[in-house]
Order: structure tokens, then sequence, then C-alpha cells
């Protein structure tokens, strides 16, 4: 068949390996032409953390199992990314782990190339690969083996029975791991101690591997059906079958991080939410962002403008968070001054996030109490001295007057003026989803607005 050239085809599309769940493991290929696509169709496995790589702008079509719908088949993705390419769109079809290791990845570049239709593979990082690693097995090992073989365990019992060489797989490789075999896990143990392999032959399973939410369970060909059965352990699950499991005790990393499987709700605004989830996510916490607040400009930026043209006759601004600074500086920046209109003006913050915002400009704070409320702000400017001093207060369009009033009451002359409002957003209806199935261990809040919202949006929770 002649391979058809990127410009003789209306659209083009992407398959693009999303690894095993961690988004960590998305290849850099990968990330950039997700970036690119104008259509994001993706599946169940592909981790919902890679959708903001894609263009905001960019349409997002779901393909998985959803509770209470019925599966997209996989005629019907082979019909949509036709069709979408044949509409001239940059088509990226993100599927988990590689879309060539049972993803079904064939059947899809054939139904393109009989359309004639351009198309690449990203190749991705294969669960059967990625989970044992975060579960602390290697695969192979110069004292235990030197094989290993992937095979799928989705398949009816009569048809394993007969598509697979059991015999071989039981004496002949070192290391097995069945990918999408759980419902089959009594026959798969049946079948490999009925043709050789020891009753004793270690064997684990991993449920949701690479993800927070990991779940291993070990034992042997005897008992390991029973095992899962006790656990409740269900797909997506890998299981591996070796002398290998049993190295997992001294290599178990990932399960031993301290937040592991913790279900932690971040509220912040989505584009606030990454620096706390990135820290969470690196202790092993689970985080389901769920922005509880959306902040916008002033519905009036006369006030903040008149400030700005006037920012000579002030001594003080007083930025209480990020979300001050970043609105006063664009506007800033906008009416065409640059840093140096704040001449002599000192800078006092609430904060030590609010301070890294300030310094990412090249200022320094003057002022930054320890106690990260208004309280603290207060007590320092009590014992500096504030008596005749104009002090300008950018900030959110409702806040406490705390700091305007007692500042005043030091003899200060205050401005405020809105450099922001906030707004509560509407929920996600996948999130809304989760917080119906799962049960949230911590809830994270960082302003009254957030908490306000979060009981404002779901008030049953």
């Amino acid at each position: 068949m002649e391979r058809i050239k990127p410009d003789s085809s209306p659209g083009k599309v992407y398959l693009i390996g999303a690894g095993p769940g961690d988004p960590g493991l998305l290849t850099i290929r990968g990330k950039e032409l997700l970036a690119e696509a104008e259509v994001v169709v993706y599946d169940r496995l592909a981790s919902p953390r890679l959708l903001p790589f894609a263009s905001p702008h960019a349409e997002r079509i779901y393909v998985g199992k959803r509770m209470g719908s019925h599966t997209v088949t996989q005629e019907d993705i082979n019909r949509m990314i036709v069709e979408k390419a044949m509409e001239g769109k940059c088509v990226a079809r993100l599927k988990g782990g590689d879309p060539f290791i049972f993803g079904r990845g064939g059947e899809e570049t054939q139904a393109l190339a009989r359309a004639g239709i351009y198309f690449e593979v990203v190749p991705g990082v294969t669960s059967g690969i990625a989970v044992p690693a975060y579960a602390g097995i290697p695969l192979t090992h110069r004292a235990h083996t030197a094989s290993v073989a992937f095979i799928t365990g989705h398949r009816k019992v009569d048809s394993m029975e007969a598509d697979i060489d059991w015999e071989g797989l039981a004496r002949g490789v070192g290391t097995l791991v069945f990918m999408m075999g759980m419902k089959n896990l009594p026959n798969i143990a049946e079948q490999l101690i009925k043709y050789g392999r020891s009753p004793d032959t270690p064997v684990a399973v991993i449920r949701w591997g690479t993800t927070p939410l990991q779940t291993s369970i070990t034992g042997n060909l005897s008992n390991i059906a029973e095992k899962v059965r006790e656990a409740g352990l269900g797909p997506p699950s890998i299981i591996v079958v070796g002398k290998v499991v049993a190295l997992r005790d001294q290599a178990n990393w990932f399960e031993r991080l301290p937040l592991l499987g913790k279900r932690i709700l971040v509220t912040r605004t989505r584009e606030q939410a990454s620096d706390l989830v990135r820290l969470l996510e690196r202790r092993g916490a689970y985080c389901l962002e769920c922005p509880t607040i959306e902040v916008h400009w002033p519905e009036d930026l006369r006030p903040l403008d008149q400030a700005i043209n006037s920012l000579s006759a002030f001594d003080w601004v007083i930025f209480s968070s990020t979300n001050a600074v970043r609105f006063f500086f664009e506007r800033l920046f906008a009416l065409n001054f640059d840093l140096r209109a704040l001449g002599n003006i000192r800078i006092a913050v609430v904060g030590a996030g609010t301070a890294k915002a300030v310094s990412a400009l090249h200022l320094t704070s003057d002022i930054m109490p320890d106690n990260f409320r208004a309280e603290g702000l207060i007590e320092a400017f009590s014992q500096i001295g504030v008596s005749g001093k104009r002090i300008l207060i950018p900030r959110a369009e409702k806040a406490r007057e705390i700091l305007p009033s007692r500042l005043s009451e030091l003899g200060a002359d205050v401005t405020v003026v809105p450099a922001y409002r906030t707004l509560a957003p509407d929920l996600d209806p996948d999130t809304l989803e989760i917080l119906g199935q799962e049960t949230i261990d911590v809830l994270t809040f960082t302003s009254s607005s957030t908490v306000k919202n979060f009981f404002r949006l779901l008030p049953d929770y």
C-alpha cells in the first residue's frame, strides 16, 4: 500500500501512547503532539491529568466506559477518528499504555490507512513494564531469569487454551506478565500448574499500577486467586508470575511513599492548583482537582487604573495574595508602565506564596510576617509606625476589612482598590461522578472563598 504523505491527507491522526497511569510517564513527543491537536479522543486508561497538556480550545471526546452508560465500540472509535480527520482536523488518539501492545492500535491504523488518512504512532510506556517496576519487581534479573513474556488474559477460557502455548510459557519463560487477565486469573494459575509450573511460584497482582491508588497482592500459583478474591481486587490489574516477584520486599519503593492512597481534594483555581498537586503526588497522594473559584477582572477597572496612575503618591503597597500580585502587575503593564513606576514604594506581603510571586518580578518584599494573616501585617506595621503614610491595597472585591481598618486606626491613609473578583464555577461532571463514588480523606482550602463556594456547589457533601 502506498504510504500516505502528510500533505496529501485532509487531516492527520496521532496515536499517542498515554503511558500506564502516572502522567509523568508520557513521552516528550506525545506531549508535544497533544498540544497541537484540535481533537483529543481518549479512553478510561489514559490519565485525565494529561488533558491539560492539550489546547484549551481542543474538542475532547471520551470513548471509555462510564458507570450507567454503554461502552463505545472499537468500530465506532475507528469511524470517529477517520471522520474527524476527514474534516481536516488534527486528531490526538490518546490510548492507555502503548497503542500497539494489546491496545488495538493496529486496528485503528488499518482503518486510517484504508481511508487514506495520514497518521503517526507515538509509542507509550506499557503497563506491562511500568507497573511491575512501581511494585518493586524487576522483570529480569541475572540471578533469576533471562526471559519475559507478555500475554493478554482478556479472552474467553476456551480461546485462551487454544491460542496460548501454556506448556511453552510454563516451562520455557522465566517471568510472565498477564495484562487484562483478572477475570481469568483462576484459569491462568490452573493452566500454568497443569503444564509444569510449580504451585509455589511467586505471583503478584497489582491494581491501578503507577498511580496513587496502586494496590498489590502477593501469593503463589496455588493461592493467588483466592487471596485476590478475598481482597476484592479487580481490574485494571497486571499479573506477574515468576521468581522475581520475591525481590519485591527489597525493591518496593513506590508503595512506601508516605501519602500513598490518600485521597486529597484540592479546591484552588485550576491555574494555581498544579504546584500543590505536584508536591502531594510526589509523596503518593491521589489528588482530585475541584476548583471552587474562578478569578476574573473586576467589572470596573477605573479605581485600579486610577491607583496605578497615581503610584508615586504612595509609600507602601500591600499584596495579600498571589492573585493580587498577578492582576495588579498585569494591569500596570497593560497601561504601558514598567517596574520603574514603583519608584521608592515599599512592598508588604501576606504569605510565602505571595512573596514568591513578587520575587518572580525581580522585586523584594520589605515585610513578610511569620503569621500568614492580615493580623501579622498589622503587628509589623504597628512596630515600625505608619502614621501619615499612604498605603495602597489592591485586593479581591470582597475581603476582610480588618487590615485597612486597623491601619487607618494607626494613622495611615489607606486606599483599597479591587484588583480582581472571585466567582464560583460550574463543577465538572467527571468530578461530580468521582465525588459520588469515592471517599475523600483530606479537603484542602486556601481561602474563605474556596470554603464558601465548595459548600455552595456541594451542599449535601
